[in-house]
């Protein structure tokens, strides 16, 4: 039997069974309808899952933010609304899970590289600017975690975070530059082990084999991969490579943050789930951050803003300063250059960043070994300036970029 329509099996309009067909149409959609209300559910609960762990995994520095609030009327005013200043602590502190084969345990940490990134309010450039931990500084009293107080004097930099941790280090900065400090984030050892591991490594150039006992590290000459461990040598090790000063670790360390920020920018982390989500475990499970960083939420807020930064807009350099006078093995300021590096960084103003050959000045021999990387040495117009007032001047500094990538 048919129906009017044809439909073998099928009802008339007064009503009667309903068609095979479709009784199985409406089972289907049924099931349909089920599976997707199942897959919502599941998928809601499954990212609700990954962001509380996340979220769970960052460590809140409060000891720190309330000894910076006790001594908030000293701290320099903001001055460029919008911009952020974020120090990065690299801490050598042999305790935590992962940390101990990297030296006996003494009680005590210093900050083994001290970065302070610089985000303009438009977010087009970011600029780093290394900290040598020998640099003399002026450090101020500091709360000890015994609950002591140190008095304020002039030492090596790195031993602020010793006595006094990140508050201590945050407010030596903040005292040498005049620029207020607004997050910061501390990674020891393994966290950056981890997170080298989880985005499968960074490609780094040699240009001659390196073999350091001290730095854990055996490497052959040429362009490689680095996981987290050879990473981890690489950028510690000192007297292996170049000349064994700390200059030099330095360039290389900036010359590694350069690649790295090219690979966690590339497809392959950022659009590669197996890759990102480790990545973000890493990270997040890694650092010790300010409140305001301290949430899965904040930390993707400053992502946000500086994900789409051209490499060659990345800037990387160092504080400019010369030997101490008074110990060769120690450095100082140079003067006026570091002001005025701190002077354009403090009211947001553009700076150029050149290699060594493109901003060296000639100077004597005797004298060659004062003119440390990172001094401004030209200038070109910042503005087109008018008929009664001259375009201001854009300094350079020597440094390179994210976009150079050479053998190091």
């Amino acid at each position: 039997m048919t129906d009017s329509a044809g439909i073998p099996g099928g009802t008339d309009a007064a009503g009667g069974e309903q068609p095979p067909n479709g009784r199985k149409r409406r089972r289907l959609l049924r099931w349909i309808g089920l599976g997707t209300g199942l897959l919502v559910v599941v998928g809601a609960g499954t990212g609700w899952w990954i962001y509380s762990k996340l979220d769970g995994n960052i460590a809140e520095d409060t000891s720190a933010a309330a000894e910076l609030r006790r001594y908030d009327k000293e701290r320099p005013a903001h001055l460029a609304g919008g911009a952020q200043n974020i120090l990065l602590i690299g801490s050598d502190s042999r305790t935590g899970a992962g940390n101990a084969p990297y030296g006996q345990d003494e009680g005590t940490q210093r900050s083994d590289t001290t970065i302070l990134l610089h985000l303009p309010a438009d977010r087009k450039s970011a600029t780093a600017v290394s900290i040598p931990r020998d640099l003399m500084a002026e450090v101020p009293a500091c709360l000890k975690a015994d609950g002591s107080r140190t008095r304020e004097q002039f030492a090596q930099f790195n031993w602020a975070f010793e006595w006094g941790g990140t508050a201590c280090t945050i407010r030596t900065v903040e005292a040498m530059t005049g620029i207020r400090v607004d997050h910061h984030m501390v990674l020891d050892f393994n966290g950056f082990k981890k997170m080298i591991d989880a985005i499968g490594g960074v490609e780094v150039c040699l240009r001659r084999p390196v073999d350091d006992t001290e730095a854990k590290l055996k490497l052959p000459a040429g362009r490689q991969t680095l996981q987290g461990e050879q990473a981890l040598g690489f950028v510690r090790a000192r007297y292996s490579l170049g000349n064994g000063s700390d200059t030099e670790r330095m360039e290389r360390q900036q010359a590694f943050l350069g690649s790295l920020v090219k690979k966690v920018q590339s497809n392959g982390v950022l659009l590669n789930p197996a890759r990102l989500y480790p990545l973000l475990d890493a990270a997040t499970s890694s650092v010790t951050t300010d409140p305001g960083l301290a949430s899965l939420r904040g930390l993707y807020e400053l992502v946000r803003g500086v994900r789409d930064i051209p490499t060659d807009q990345i800037k990387f350099l160092t504080v400019p300063r010369r030997p101490y006078a008074a110990d060769r093995n120690r450095d100082e300021l140079r003067q006026p250059d570091a002001t005025q590096l701190f002077q354009r960084l403090r009211a947001d103003q553009p700076l150029t960043i050149a290699p060594p050959a493109a901003t060296a000045t000639p100077a004597p021999a005797g004298e060659r070994d004062e003119a440390a990387a990172g001094d401004a040495t030209r200038a070109t117009a910042d503005g087109p300036g008018t008929a009664d007032q001259p375009p201001t001047p854009v300094p350079t500094f020597t440094g390179t970029t994210a976009g150079v990538a050479d053998c190091r």
